[in-house]
């Protein structure tokens, strides 16, 4: 089967339709927006179509912000309607988020892919094996115990969220149920963060892509346009109905859903890098 068979351009476009709805689904869901499915589905369809796989991975990091942007609105607007988004945090994380997302952006746009399959990975990985084993537990005065604090685990989650092109909710759930938030309102407020990520994020890549030969056709930088308009309506969509599904389960099987998509997410992007350094 070559790469212009219809054949293979139906199986191409239905991986982005299933990438488009289950991202969407999984933002509303888990607050991570969506890039935690759409990412290693658009690397594994832009590599099929002969893109180079340093370059891939950077093609869908940066589509994936692109449509997080349009995704995280629908997500937030639902979430705010049963109160779970916590908008002092979100105002107190702005310009640590911002900062980690810049910083992210300029090495992202420079460093081998292969790094940001391993950062990928790796973190997806340790994060979906701390939330098996650590139940959070909600309490009384959740919160950071001090600026110092505060900044710094919103730069994390700026930084590493913009190597991986998701949202924000990967790190930033973890991080708040670790000081005692609720994991529903940690996931809404997740949902708020990926817009402050997903839009310096985006205009990096696009910087950052303009002068970079061997993208895919119609891309401004790094962002697939094409691509990018085919998955906003699916994600958008389905971003609503994930989050009314997160409001109607347990909290603790809310962590566990959060911990197998992390866990399959961090399996495909490790196997991924192994085959490429054959």
């Amino acid at each position: 089967m070559t790469h212009m068979d219809p054949q293979f351009l139906i199986l191409a476009i239905g991986a982005l339709v299933f990438a488009g709805v289950t991202g969407g689904l999984l933002a509303g869901m888990l607050g991570v927006g969506g890039g935690i499915i759409i990412v290693p589905i658009f690397y594994t369809v832009l590599t099929a179509l002969g893109i180079e796989p340093a370059r891939a991975i950077k093609v869908a990091v940066a589509t994936s912000l692109a449509t997080i942007i349009a995704t995280s609105l629908a997500s937030v607007r639902s979430h705010h309607r049963r109160s779970s988004v916590m908008w002092p945090l979100v105002r107190s994380w702005f310009v640590p988020i911002v900062l980690g997302v810049v910083a992210g952006t300029l090495v992202g746009g420079y460093v081998d892919g292969r790094l940001l399959t391993t950062v990928f990975a790796i973190v997806a990985l340790v994060i979906a094996v701390r939330t098996v084993l650590v139940r959070s537990v909600p309490r009384d005065g959740a919160g950071f115990p001090n600026r110092f604090a505060t900044w710094f685990f919103g730069g994390v989650v700026g930084l590493v969220s913009t190597l991986m092109g998701i949202g924000g909710g990967t790190l930033s759930v973890p991080i708040l149920t670790t000081f005692g938030y609720d994991v529903r309102k940690a996931v809404g407020t997740a949902s708020a963060i990926g817009f402050l990520i997903g839009v310096p994020g985006t205009l990096g890549y696009i910087v950052t892509g303009m002068a970079v030969p061997g993208r895919p056709p119609f891309s401004l930088g790094y962002v697939s346009i094409p691509s990018a308009l085919a998955l906003l309506p699916l994600t958008m969509l389905m971003a609503p109905v994930g989050a009314r599904i997160a409001h109607a389960i347990k909290p603790r099987t809310l962590e566990l859903w959060f911990a197998l998509f992390l866990s399959v997410t961090a399996a495909k992007m490790i196997f991924d890098l192994l085959r490429s350094m054959r």
